[in-house]
């Protein structure tokens, strides 16, 4: 008995497509949002300037040339690549625009957590502020 190996093709209806593509719009709303939230977070600790980074900059650059201890040059050449990319980060910050970003995560997260099975927990814990899933239409549950 000989079986086929072509395979079928595959007809998706425009309602598939629209769902597909409705999809894949909440989802990007989601992740831009989520990225946002992220890149605009506080940073812990102490406010670093641009001015104390070159400061420091110059110190390690003084000790890398002041020591013979490999193991203490290793650590301070690995400090010196550290502290000149913090640097380079600083002087190409991104401006991200929360509020569209917001706006476009309320308009799509319901529906996006309905069909993930996403709950207000789990956004919270991520960071998501509680009135913005308020705005959304996603209530804590019990």
């Amino acid at each position: 008995m000989a079986t086929s190996t072509k395979s079928k093709k595959r007809v998706v209806s425009p309602e598939h497509k629209a769902a597909m593509a409705t999809g894949r719009a909440e989802a990007r709303a989601v992740k831009n949002y989520l990225d946002g939230l992220e890149l605009t977070r506080p940073k812990r600790g102490r406010k670093r300037t641009a001015d104390s980074i070159n400061q420091r900059l110059s110190t390690v650059a003084a000790e890398l040339d002041a020591t013979s201890d490999p193991m203490k040059r290793l650590a301070l050449t690995q400090e010196q690549i550290d502290l000149s990319q913090e640097l380079a980060s600083m002087e190409t910050k991104v401006d991200v625009d929360m509020v569209a970003l917001e706006k476009a995560f309320v308009a799509s997260a319901a529906a996006y957590s309905e069909r993930k099975g996403i709950s207000y927990g789990a956004w919270r814990k991520v960071g998501v502020p509680s009135a913005v899933l308020s705005a959304a239409g996603i209530r804590r549950t019990r």
